[in-house]
């Protein structure tokens, strides 16, 4: 029987792992069982042979006579010779003085014993003769008158002794082998039965199209293999999440990637065939144009990617002033805004507290939201980024005086690739989607609002004042973050 398998030491099947366990003890039992079954026989087998020889013995010191006065040790007494089927044991005695020479018998048994106060002790013991394993027993009998003492010893074969022992020993032994025999059928149908589920969702697994990641049916599973299933479950809706994301960048890359790769292709096929230095070199500032278009598309893209549902966790969050990102976001766009004779400025917190969060993440919301200001305010106007703190948490918000979003706009513009239309602004569609996702993972609340005076823009990201929980990996990932759209 294979012994119980140390967890990561071997890949024994389930089956195997639970028969061990459960027939392991079962087999230490009925090896200890059956030990502690022979000495118990052994020793009850014993008793009765050993008071009969006692009696042999005592009935043969009665007919020699011995300790009486008037000894006979001339007698030849009849003792059995194994010739009997019935009695299948020799018995050999020995009568011996003091010293152990031996006075009579049938064999040479003597040697001294003790003898204290008269009294006669029997003295059994083991051993062999001719090969053959003996019991013995030896007496003393102690005349006062004479002052003579004689030892009888007496030696008995225990041929019946072990065919008693071997006779229990069977009724004993056998029935329980026998039982441990049923109970080893009965577990092994029991855990074919129980394991059956688990079979038939194996096979269902096995069965499935490599993609799909449909839920596993955990209703017929055992109750203790439920927990797994779910585990599974959570981990088929992950992966589901990713292979998502992963059509929809590919999806979005291609399509949006067509445009400024076509406009590449033609400028520069036109800047090949034209021989007009003029024509040639608008071409040329054309294809600048389209490659400054795929790079910041691209760039996009891949930050939608990271941010969306999937892409990362919250392992990496760390505490981060607000107030200093915020700041430091906004210097970078400074130069931006000059060119556009924008009045760009900040307005942070005498106290922001800490948030939680990723910074990479959080710098590419801030950009797109400053970035989307300066394209749709028009020059001469006025950006301010602030960041405040209130009971709820810290808020970082960016406004503008530009035209504004009309209310009907406003939750759409947050979904990818959206875009108002009569803006006169280029662009993809993906700015404020990235807002979206970023505020989405940061367990933040995402407003947006009209300006001051009911102009412009204002869009604010109140994030929460605890560490955020662990973001749910099961969630839809088209679903859109807190939103609070103002009339």
């Amino acid at each position: 029987m294979a012994s119980p398998a140390e967890p990561g030491v071997s890949a024994l099947s389930l089956r195997v792992h639970l028969i061990n366990w459960l027939l392991t003890p079962l087999f230490v039992l009925w090896l200890f069982s059956t030990i502690a079954g022979y000495v118990a026989t052994l020793n009850y087998a014993n008793k009765p042979y050993d008071q009969v020889l006692l009696q042999r013995a005592q009935a043969v010191g009665e007919q020699l006579r011995l300790g009486g006065g008037r000894e006979r040790l001339d007698i030849d007494l009849q003792l059995p010779d194994g010739t009997s089927p019935t009695a299948p044991d020799k018995v050999f005695y020995t009568v011996s003085d003091r010293d152990g020479k031996k006075l009579a018998g049938n064999a040479n048994l003597g040697r001294p014993i003790s003898h204290r106060g008269g009294k006669i002790n029997p003295l059994f013991s083991n051993s062999e003769r001719d090969g053959e394993k003996t019991r013995n027993i030896s007496l003393v009998f102690y005349n006062p008158d004479s002052k003579k003492l004689y030892q009888l010893h007496m030696s008995e074969t225990i041929q019946q002794r072990q065919a008693l022992i071997r006779g229990i020993l069977a009724n004993i032994v056998i029935p329980q082998l026998l039982l441990i025999l049923i109970a080893v059928a009965a577990v092994w149908y029991a855990l074919k039965q129980g394991l059956a589920p688990l079979e038939k969702l194996r096979r269902e697994v096995s069965d499935r199209r490599r993609d799909d990641l449909g839920q596993l049916d955990g209703s017929v599973a055992p109750e203790e293999v439920r927990p797994l299933i779910d585990a599974v479950n959570n981990l088929l809706d992950r992966l589901q999440l990713a292979m998502q994301a992963q059509k929809r960048f590919v999806a979005d890359a291609a399509h949006q990637l067509r445009t400024p790769i076509a406009g590449l292709k033609t400028q520069s096929e036109l800047a090949l065939r034209t021989e007009d230095p003029e024509q040639k070199q608008q071409a040329l500032e054309h294809i600048l144009t389209s490659t400054r278009h795929a790079i910041r598309l691209v760039t996009q893209l891949m930050a939608l990617a990271r941010n969306e549902p999937g892409g990362q966790d919250s392992e990496n969050f760390v505490p981060l002033k607000l107030n200093q990102l915020a700041q430091e976001c906004t210097a970078g766009w400074i130069t931006a805004a000059l060119e556009k004779n924008i009045d760009l400025g900040f307005d942070g917190a005498v106290a922001a507290e800490e948030i939680l969060g990723d910074a990479n993440s959080l710098i590419e919301m801030l950009n797109n939201l400053i970035d989307n200001a300066i394209r749709y305010t028009p020059a001469g106007g006025h950006i301010t980024v602030s960041v405040d703190t209130t009971a709820q948490g810290s808020v970082v918000s960016v406004e503008d005086n530009g035209p504004g979003i009309d209310p009907q706009h406003r939750e759409r513009v947050f979904e990818r690739f959206y875009r108002v239309l009569g803006t006169g602004q280029s662009g993809s569609g993906l700015g404020l989607a990235i807002v979206a996702e970023v505020a989405k993972r940061h367990h933040a609340t995402l407003r947006l609002d009209a300006g001051s005076g009911g102009k412009g823009t204002l869009i604010s990201v109140r994030f929460p004042r605890r560490p955020p929980p662990t973001p749910s990996l099961s969630e839809d990932p088209l679903s859109k973050p807190s939103f609070y759209g103002g009339a």
